[in-house]
């Protein structure tokens, strides 16, 4: 077959993500296949050295050596087990260099940025921070909702700035965190560690308030003039955020980019990269797209439906009208146990379909985690959504969602749909990121 100009490789054998292994299938006789998949880029051969030169050579920053003095107190806010971000891998190298400039063990603080995600449990931490740094070092679960713990920095533009006092307190505050699309902030990673994973739950209600996420300016992959994007900037600044060390990942999770230094300027130099490889021109559209989400994003049905969003949100139409949205996720979590996601659950299961969950949004307004029920209120209204070998077929179903137990399941559902009409069989394969996304407005 030939080429599809700008939209991938037309195919009909296909492989994608499915927690930590993989699905393998074909399309049936008939039902065309494109796949698009993030741009090729170079993976690193030595992480450890890659990892080491950035902090030693760290973007519009002096070394460690020469601003962090013996005795100051140290917090690292680290990404928390929603976030591909290779904590384990960054953090014996950062505190080697802190320890070269005379901080002692007991001067070190990591701090889980959990937004309003759960508490992760010993095993995870262990596995995500290295065993010997959740030994030897205070490892602390961000809390924000206790008021003792969050400190009030003021406002910006209406948006109430809200951060760890644990954070705050320190003489050098430094994040970690990876560089990828994002559907509010454009691309998450740099200010964001800080600002909404050690933010109070002031500054995250406000930020995923209908106010903030129905503005046109918000969308996935758009950093300049991103109100999100601006007031977590603001936001770290004033909780004293000096350094980051963050990372860039291909669409097969391979580190391929590691900078460390001042965060504006370290950020930037990220997004660029992360640009290279994630943003893909698509052409077509099409009535079926197939998403590989991967772990650990497809943990629970929270973070996993961030997929049927962006595909539908798509600054060029991507999905038709009455088009299916197919998403392979094993959710075992479920819909997800912290605060936003069980927020996420009861909004979304309060109405019995995505036109009264609409109007129930726009009369009342939403809390932080409620954002995600609008967003998906939005692709529901327009769109099937199909999950695949999912472990909890009867929450998908409460979310108005199709739970299947197979791809070969799925494929029935699609004939059914459009057999029969030729000029509706295309379908398009995706591997766990895609193209910009616009954010959808009430105007």
């Amino acid at each position: 077959m030939e080429r599809s100009k700008g939209s991938g490789n037309f195919k009909n054998t296909f492989t994608l993500p499915y927690g930590r292994k993989s699905i393998n299938f074909t399309l049936p006789e008939g039902i065309e296949g494109i796949v698009i998949d993030p741009n090729p880029s170079q993976v690193l051969s030595n992480l450890e050295e890659a990892i080491k030169d950035s902090l030693q050579r760290p973007i519009n920053s002096p070394p460690f050596k020469e601003f962090v003095q013996a005795g100051q107190k140290v917090c690292i806010v680290v990404t928390d087990m929603t976030r591909a971000c290779p904590d384990h891998l960054i953090l014996p190298p950062l505190i080697e260099e802190l320890k070269a400039s005379g901080i002692k063990e007991e001067d070190v603080t990591i701090l889980i940025g959990l937004g309003l995600h759960r508490p992760m449990t010993y095993q995870e931490k262990v596995k995500k921070l290295g065993r010997d740094i959740v030994e030897r070092y205070e490892v602390m679960d961000h809390d924000p909702f206790d008021p003792q713990g969050i400190i009030d920095l003021g406002q910006h533009n209406g948006v109430p700035l809200t951060v760890s006092k644990v954070a705050y307190d320190a003489d050098i505050l430094i994040a970690t965190g990876i560089v990828e699309p994002h559907q509010y902030v454009g691309y998450s990673g740099g200010f964001k560690t800080v600002s909404i994973g050690a933010g109070g739950e002031a500054t995250i209600n406000y930020t995923h308030s209908l106010k903030m996420i129905d503005d046109h300016r918000i969308r996935l992959g758009s950093i300049e003039n991103n109100p999100f994007q601006e007031a977590m900037g603001i936001a770290a600044r004033k909780a004293g955020l000096r350094f980051i060390i963050n990372i860039v990942t291909n669409g097969d999770g391979e580190l391929v980019a590691v900078r460390a230094g001042e965060p504006a300027s370290t950020f930037s130099e990220l997004v660029k990269i992360a640009k290279r490889i994630y943003e893909v021109p698509v052409y077509e559209e099409f009535d079926v797209v197939i998403c590989g989400v991967g772990y650990p994003k497809d943990t629970n049905l929270y973070q996993a439906s961030r997929v049927a969003s962006y595909i539908f949100f798509a600054p060029k139409r991507v999905i038709k009208d009455d088009g299916i949205i197919v998403m392979l996720a094993p959710c075992d979590e479920g819909v997800g146990e912290g605060a936003g996601e069980k927020r996420f659950y009861e909004l979304m299961t309060s109405e019995r379909d995505a036109a009264s969950l609409l109007n129930r949004i726009k009369k009342n307004g939403i809390d932080a985690g409620e954002q995600r029920a609008f967003i998906m209120a939005r692709v529901l209204e327009a769109c099937d959504v199909v999950v695949v070998g999912s472990n909890c077929p009867e929450a998908v179903k409460a979310l108005h969602m199709i739970p299947v137990e197979n791809i070969e399941e799925t494929f029935g559902l699609i004939n059914r749909r459009f057999g029969g009409r030729a000029d509706r069989k295309s379908t398009r394969l995706n591997s766990s990121h895609i193209p910009l996304s616009r954010m959808p407005s009430s105007a």
